[in-house]
């Protein structure tokens, strides 16, 4: 009697080609980019939103401040550093990125300043996005106080930066301008960052003449290139910078005051910066 026949078996399958080895090793990658890219979008956005909520906080405070002196708002003086103006600006120090100075880390002076004992923390005075370092003495560069600018054209102050213009330094004469329309706190380039005011140049804003734009301070691009705004009725806003000129390489303290003829953010911040003053 034969035995049982033996039925051949064919190996469906020997194990990875090198082609096989290589297509798992680029799928991975793939799949490791994709989750990494929706990891630094997640940062991303949670980042912006709690920048957002900063300046909400500060235009918060901002209003307490004048519902607290009459209607009076707080200074927003500029210039070289000197603390002994905390009751007389928004947020002293001078803030650098090439030269030591203890402003750059003086977080007791920030909360002396006038709109210190109405902010909910330190930290709302600055973009957690914005890891930039600045020098103090000692040689050591560690992370500064504030990222955060005030309209030049809102508080207590000398005049506009722009003859011509109104210098809006009380809660009467904001009628002038819509509250939704006059943007009061900023988020500025750390670059550009050095006192609490946040100059805009009005030139070609009135009568219209864009040949005559100038980019004086640089607001924040952090958010994927657009920077934040909060409004006089407290509410705030991302916008995203249409003109390369506005977001130029970040590097050491750019170059302020540049002319930037045709750029329609500047026609954008100018809109909700101040208006002619009635002849």
């Amino acid at each position: 009697m034969s035995g049982p026949s033996l039925i051949p078996v064919t190996r469906a399958c020997a194990g990875f080609t090198h082609h096989d080895a290589l297509a798992l090793v680029a799928g991975l990658g793939l799949l490791a980019a994709v989750q990494l890219t929706s990891m630094v979008n997640a940062r991303s956005a949670g980042d912006r939103a709690v920048c957002l909520d900063n300046l909400r906080q500060l235009s918060r405070a901002w209003s307490l401040y004048a519902e607290d002196n009459r209607g009076a708002f707080p200074g927003n003086l500029d210039g070289g550093s000197n603390l002994s103006l905390t009751n007389a600006t928004w947020a002293v120090g001078w803030l650098t990125l090439d030269t030591a100075t203890p402003d750059n880390t003086n977080w007791m002076a920030l909360m002396q300043s006038q709109l210190g004992r109405y902010a909910v923390s330190r930290k709302i005075y600055k973009c957690p996005a914005d890891n930039s370092l600045g020098p103090v003495p000692g040689g050591l560069r560690q992370p500064r106080v504030r990222s955060i600018s005030m309209n030049s054209y809102v508080g207590q102050r000398s005049g506009p930066y722009t003859s011509g213009y109104s210098q809006f330094r009380n809660s009467n004469e904001i009628p002038e301008v819509p509250p939704a329309q006059l943007f009061v706190f900023l988020d500025e380039r750390e670059d550009s960052l050095n006192d609490g005011a946040f100059f805009i140049d009005m030139q070609g804003f009135d009568p219209s003449n864009p040949n005559a734009y100038v980019i004086v301070d640089y607001p924040g691009d952090r958010h994927n290139r657009s920077g934040t705004l909060s409004f006089a009725d407290g509410h705030a806003e991302t916008w995203r910078w249409q003109d390369p000129r506005t977001a130029p390489i970040h590097r050491n303290q750019l170059t302020l005051g540049v002319a930037s003829p045709g750029n329609p953010d500047v026609a954008r911040l100018q809109s909700v910066s101040s208006r002619r003053t009635a002849n």
